[in-house]
């Protein structure tokens, strides 16, 4: 069993990254695995200004430490103009190697028109810089306002069944870099 956190980098009510994470967690946790959700709308986080103290803000260390003591990442994010979410792009510059290193991460986008991979890029260009180690499947759902039913149930069975291999490829790369 590997354990997973998952991190909502988004900040809207009804976010859709929280869907597709939420949808994630369960495929994850079908595997017979344990997943942590870090909703970012949830926490008091500072914006980053390069120092490793935030007294004033407990969330900080709580982010650092759900992270340091996961075996693995899934980072959702809503892509603004061309890239990630600031949210989770502060939510990753809190932290450091000691914490990310090593990690293996899945990457999940979601975007108000067409599917594109400008913000899973960029995920994987910070995860690298931070030596993780993003596994090669990663999910870009386009058109995120008709992607749900009421449930938050994809509707195309084709994303579903894709969303499983990414939560198998996850599990299994954890695994073996563990």
């Amino acid at each position: 069993m590997v354990k997973i956190v998952g991190i909502n980098g988004s900040l809207r009510s009804g976010s859709y990254s929280a869907k597709a994470l939420e949808l994630a967690k369960k495929s994850v946790e079908n595997l017979g695995n344990e997943v942590e959700i870090l909703d970012l709308r949830e926490m008091s986080l500072p914006f980053c200004n390069g120092g490793d103290e935030y007294p004033d803000y407990p969330d900080v260390e709580k982010l650092r430490q759900t992270v340091k003591t996961s075996d693995g990442l899934i980072l959702a994010t809503p892509e603004y103009h061309g890239s990630i979410s600031g949210v989770i792009k502060n939510a990753l510059d809190l932290m450091s190697f000691e914490q990310l290193s090593g990690k293996v991460t899945g990457l999940i986008s979601v975007l108000g028109g067409q599917t594109n991979s400008n913000a899973l890029n960029d995920l994987r260009l910070i995860m690298r810089w931070v030596h993780g180690w993003v596994i090669p499947e990663q999910i870009a759902i386009g058109q995120a306002w008709k992607a749900f039913d009421e449930e938050g149930k994809f509707l195309d069975q084709k994303l579903s069944e894709r969303l499983d291999k990414f939560a198998y490829s996850l599990v299994e790369n954890t695994k073996k870099l563990k």
